[in-house]
């Protein structure tokens, strides 16, 4: 397939799959996200974890919140700084505010987060195939962030609905597969 095709389906999949995101009624969800929340942390992966880096949800990606009043682990959530994210350390008493693309992330005075204390992230994904590739936003955040050397050996679990684990995706070289993921239906362990 060329590129130019290649990146067509990408951009042309994203759009259709944020677009059913969206249609969702809250209530929908709120149920899919509350069951997602249930079966991630039931998991072995999650309660072994001790630091998670998290997001918030954004244009109804599945909502996790309920899960970081739990004092047990340690929460990071990324702010863009340039085309790198940054970690934060985050408890629900601290402030956030809105950061690029309208995302809302944590002050930029929140306590850094180095990558030798992460023990899992939780990727916020458009869609995620059955060999564990995952179809991002197209800002390449999380691609650079897994590409470098601290990171790369995190375990990572992605986290879509239902509707969007997918067969295949376009991926590219560059590409990783996480580890893990998570839908309203529970855990899909790749490979």
């Amino acid at each position: 397939m060329d590129k130019v095709n290649h990146q067509l389906n990408k951009a042309e999949l994203r759009r259709t799959l944020l677009k059913t995101r969206q249609s969702i009624s809250v209530r929908e969800w709120r149920e899919k996200s509350d069951r997602l929340c249930s079966h991630l942390q039931n998991s072995t992966l999650f309660t072994q974890a001790k630091t998670i880096l998290a997001y918030f949800s954004f244009r109804q990606e599945p909502d996790l919140s309920p899960l970081f009043a739990n004092t047990q682990y340690r929460w990071g959530f990324p702010r863009c700084v340039d085309k790198y994210l940054c970690w934060h350390i985050w408890t629900p008493k601290d402030s956030i505010q809105s950061g690029t693309y309208g995302i809302t992330e944590p002050h930029p005075d929140a306590p850094i987060l180095d990558a030798a204390e992460v023990d899992l992230i939780l990727v916020p994904s458009v869609a995620c195939d059955y060999q564990g590739y995952r179809l991002g936003y197209g800002g390449g955040y999380y691609d650079r962030l897994l590409s470098l050397p601290q990171w790369q050996t995190k375990p990572t679990i992605g986290i879509i609905f239902d509707f969007a684990y997918l067969s295949q995706i376009p991926i590219e070289p560059w590409d990783k597969p996480l580890q893990a993921i998570f839908t309203e239906t529970g855990l899909t362990q790749k490979g």
